[in-house]
């Protein structure tokens, strides 16, 4: 029966059986482990001795399940190790194993007590359990007053003291310790030492590695390796007049596991705040990638307000020429009838009719003719055309000077003239024509107004346009007592396909007779929006390509950045981080990144539009809509997510024994 070996019923803590893990190097197998069988109890403290490449540091590795036998047999507490996945050699290495590094490994970004916390949060201990349990065991290991230290504040015993705590703080059943002094000088050692065998008397079972004789006497047995098998198995003097492990007659910190544990969500921002310090811990690598995604963040929500600003323009533009929601009627059995010009059935009272239907906002008649207009010695022939009062407001007709009609002007037949600007130049100049009388063909009118020259109302060869109450226009100019067309404006929300029917309908059952043409612009409002719509994808595409070479920048650092930290992931796994661990907070790291990309390129561009508004042409402004917003917003969580998403898999993926390996 070896030393290792117990008759007792509970099965070892630790049990290996012919276990063998070997390595290629180049086209030879070399063996770090070759057929080794090896029982451990709770409560040992056990020295693995041998030079450097015998095989004690590997099997270190496979007992803490860092690494995984190439055959034979690994059991912990009686669970055979071989067919467990990661995210259940992570779960051992939480709750059975804490590790103490040659190099201390604490993360340089955290406090003494953050550190010690770090196996906890795998664990899913709330805040407030493992933050009192931290501070407990630093006080326990003489270390109170150095809590809020960072490590590079600390001396090298109390790096590797701050490690030991770590390394009980899950009160796994083992701490496994690679060479513990090695970086440490003889005082610092002793003391380690010193602490490392004291927790073995308080019933912690101690495995640790090393090449010193003088460190492996303090323990109570020592297995010695050389090339990959072991050579010897002995009892220490240390162990000759000690018997079973004591038990603590007190604990001096609050236990693991008395229900403090947290929610799923809870767990989620635990992970955000690990990797918001991990940004603040690298300040300069973070500002660069920053600046990447601030300058698409501000090119994707600079163009979509753009875009929007182009689109209300065009809109203003185009849209009022076009009047959408507009319907036309003119006489005609159909478009282009011959005949349209013999029927003279479109009447002031149809227009009347059809303001009182519920799907029309505006109707408005309209006659049109051509005539001399005349002053003094000056004459022209001009367009002259026919409205309402409310003419003007149905194509937002402005007035540079003067007024529009009213309705008692078209009631009373008023001989009152609406010039354009193209009259006021050619007749008096640019000077003010108002109250002056002009003849349109032999009726003396009375300028009232002058209106804004406006694109898309021009008479064809620019001819003059001079305007009258259709009243006046059909009584005392041309002598009919017919209307040429009616114009309608819909509702909002009404449809000239669907609408068009009803016109003609109505309109058919007061002549009597089909004998009016209907014409509604569904297909120019349809295309108006489709260009509007095309331009803003097209200034849109324009900012997302930039945001693209941002999130390629974000990528690429991250990439970097998993290589530069391998030795912190190597630690988070050996700690208990699953690899959705791992992987969940690289990936946040990079939201978080781009959010804050956002932010602060939304920032920038509202000053960009403040400054920019008063120097832009007239009708053009500038806004950050809530459409820009929720555009920045998503396109910095998806940058982040689909950029980050492949180094923080390549992070996950890393294997603990070779990060924790690497400089």
């Amino acid at each position: 029966m070896s030393p290792g070996e117990s008759l007792e019923k509970d099965p070892p803590l630790i049990e290996l059986r012919g276990a063998m893990r070997s390595y290629s190097s180049g086209d030879q197998r070399v063996f770090a482990l070759n057929g080794v069988d090896l029982v451990i109890q709770a409560g040992e403290m056990v020295a693995l001795m041998g030079a450097s490449g015998s095989g004690k540091s590997t099997l270190l590795n496979i007992l803490g399940c860092l690494d995984r036998l190439s055959a034979g047999s690994y059991r912990v507490a009686g669970l055979d190790t071989s067919g467990l996945d990661a995210d259940a050699l992570a779960r051992l290495r939480r709750d059975h194993f804490g590790f103490v590094f040659q190099r201390y490994n604490l993360l340089g970004q955290l406090t003494a007590v953050a550190n010690v916390e770090t196996p906890a949060i795998y664990a899913g201990l709330a805040p407030e359990q493992r933050h009192a349990r931290a501070k407990a065991l630093l006080q326990r290991l003489g270390l109170a007053d150095r809590a809020t230290h960072y490590p590079n504040q600390l001396s090298g015993g109390q790096q590797q003291r701050v490690s030991i705590a770590r390394a009980l703080m899950n009160e796994g059943a083992a701490i496994l310790a690679d060479e513990p002094t090695g970086a440490l000088d003889s005082a610092n050692g002793r003391e380690v030492m010193n602490l490392l065998v004291e927790l073995n008397r308080q019933g912690h079972t101690i495995i640790l590695a090393t090449h010193d004789p003088h460190i492996a006497a303090q323990t109570k047995r020592i297995v010695e390796f050389a090339d990959g098998v072991i050579v010897s198995d002995r009892l220490t003097e240390a162990a000759v007049d000690c018997g079973a492990p004591q038990a603590e007659t007190e604990r001096p910190c609050p236990p693991v596991g008395n229900g403090g544990y947290l929610a799923p969500w809870e767990s989620f921002f635990e992970t955000a705040g690990t990797a918001w310090q991990a940004l603040l811990a690298h300040r300069l690598r973070t500002a660069l990638t920053l600046l990447g995604v601030i300058i698409g963040i501000v090119s994707v929500s600079m163009m979509v307000a753009v875009g929007e600003a182009g689109g209300r323009v065009l809109g203003e533009q185009m849209g009022e020429f076009l009047n959408l929601r507009m319907i036309v009627l003119y006489p005609g059995k159909q478009a282009g009838d011959a005949f349209a010009a013999y029927l003279h059935t479109l009447k002031a009272s149809d227009v009347e009719e059809l303001r009182r239907q519920e799907y029309v906002e505006l109707a408005t008649p309209q006659t049109y003719t051509t005539a001399t207009v005349r002053y003094h010695n000056k004459s022209a022939m001009a367009a002259i055309t026919g409205v309402a009062e409310d003419y003007f407001d149905f194509f937002s007709l402005r007035f540079d000077i003067g007024r529009g009609f009213t309705r008692d002007d078209v009631k009373a037949l008023a001989p009152v003239v609406v010039i354009d600007d193209r009259v006021r130049h050619q007749f008096f100049y640019g000077a003010n024509p108002l109250g002056k009388i002009i003849y349109v063909g032999n009726l003396p009118c009375i300028v009232i107004g002058v209106i804004t020259p406006k694109r898309g109302l021009a008479e064809p060869g620019n001819r003059p346009s001079v305007f009258l109450p259709y009243t006046t226009s059909n009584a005392r100019v041309t002598g009919r007592d017919y209307l040429d067309m009616v114009l309608i404006r819909l509702r909002k929300g009404g449809s000239g396909k669907e609408v068009e029917p009803k016109i003609i309908d109505l309109v058919t059952k007061r002549h009597h007779a089909k004998d009016i043409a209907v014409e509604n612009n569904d297909a120019e409002v349809h295309n108006l929006v489709m260009l509007t719509s095309s331009v803003r994808m097209l200034l849109a595409a324009v900012g997302l390509i930039s945001l693209l070479v941002g999130g390629i920048g974000v990528m690429n650092i991250m990439l970097v950045s998993v290589t530069e930290r391998a030795r912190e992931i190597g630690l988070r796994l050996a700690v208990g981080a699953r690899q959705s661990d791992i992987r969940r907070q690289f990936l946040l790291e990079a939201i978080v990144l781009c959010l804050i990309g956002a932010a602060l390129g939304v920032l920038i561009c509202l000053v960009m539009i403040l400054a920019a508004n008063p120097f832009l042409p007239p009708g053009w402004t500038l806004e950050l809509s809530p459409q820009a917003l929720t555009t920045a917003t998503l396109c910095a969580f998806l940058t982040g997510t689909i950029f980050g998403y492949f180094p923080a898999s390549n992070a996950a993926k890393l294997d603990p024994v070779e990060a924790l390996a690497r400089e």
